[in-house]
């Protein structure tokens, strides 16, 4: 995305009740040439930062980073897919794993020596994307969240984008609904059983249960997206939502940020007759995106 026009999103956003920025949930944001100025720019206007990146800190290292990120984020997260380095690696090629760790380690401390120096304090997150690969080490990628100090495990079930990730999907039997739930109950049970580093517990995220049947494996939640997040795509298109349908245009066409404000998506017709009506979508009714109880 062009800065100059993430930089207008976002002054528009304050005006009209932006608490919040994400810069990106596909692709790596600390190799955005804009996200100095989009942190400048939310520092100066009271807002937070919430990053997610793959760990491996390009650039700078964890250390500046981490100096860079702390006082005006929300949270980090760190994709995380698994609890040894061939898994982690066989989900992530090129992955080196002990540096990943080390990373971790690294921003913890700082993030840690800052918040006891009387500075914010941001959480420090992983985000694991469940699938065959690695539904039998999401407990001990949970445990080894605790050790380095890790706040959060939140955990994403797999989007088949494509037919060939149709295989890896946790969802799609009553088997490989049966391994994910066993991991939820292991993973609950690590959580409980192995205190963080610094105290308390490491919070899971999205660890549900889902019942075995695949064409109904859980009651849907509300959507964590509509009336709650306004979303632009990199090229200034509206979208409602993360979900890769919604970047096809399958939810509506809500307009680029190009040609119209903020404001007049939010409150444009297209996107409020989405927000009234959209459990009647077939993408939104099957959208894994929505928890039961809003776990």
């Amino acid at each position: 995305m062009d800065p100059a026009l993430a930089l207008r999103l976002v002054e528009e956003g304050r005006r009209i009740g932006l608490r919040e920025v994400i810069p990106s949930t596909m692709g790596e944001p600390l190799l955005w040439s804009g996200l100095d100025r989009l942190a400048d720019a939310c520092a100066a206007l009271g807002l937070t930062l919430n990053v997610t990146t793959n760990g491996t800190f390009p650039g700078r290292g964890a250390r500046a980073w981490a100096e860079r990120l702390v006082p005006v984020a929300s949270d980090v997260k760190v994709s995380w897919n698994g609890a040894t380095a061939s898994t982690a690696a066989a989900i992530m090629p090129g992955l080196d794993f002990e540096a990943a760790v080390e990373n971790v380690r690294t921003f913890g401390a700082v993030r840690d020596a800052r918040a006891a120096a009387g500075g914010r304090r941001c959480r420090l997150s992983f985000q694991v994307t469940a699938q065959e690969g690695n539904v039998a080490e999401i407990p001990d990628i949970v445990r080894l969240a605790a050790g380095l100090g890790v706040d959060r495990v939140k955990l994403n079930h797999l989007q088949v984008r494509f037919p060939s990730l149709a295989p890896l999907s946790l969802r799609r039997s009553a088997e490989a609904i049966g391994r994910w739930n066993a991991a939820v109950r292991a993973a609950r049970a690590a959580a409980d059983e192995r205190p963080r580093r610094g105290g308390g517990t490491v919070a899971l995220e999205n660890a549900v249960e889902l019942a075995p049947d695949p064409a109904a494996p859980a009651p849907r939640g509300p959507c964590p997206f509509l009336g709650r997040e306004a979303w632009a795509l990199w090229d200034g298109r509206f979208a409602p939502c993360p979900h890769p349908a919604a970047a096809r245009g399958e939810l509506g066409d809500f307009g680029s940020a190009a040609e119209r404000p903020l404001r007049a998506f939010w409150d444009g017709a297209a996107y409020q007759a989405l927000v009234a009506s959209y459990p009647a979508y077939p993408v939104c009714s099957a959208c894994p995106f929505r928890r039961p109880g809003g776990a």
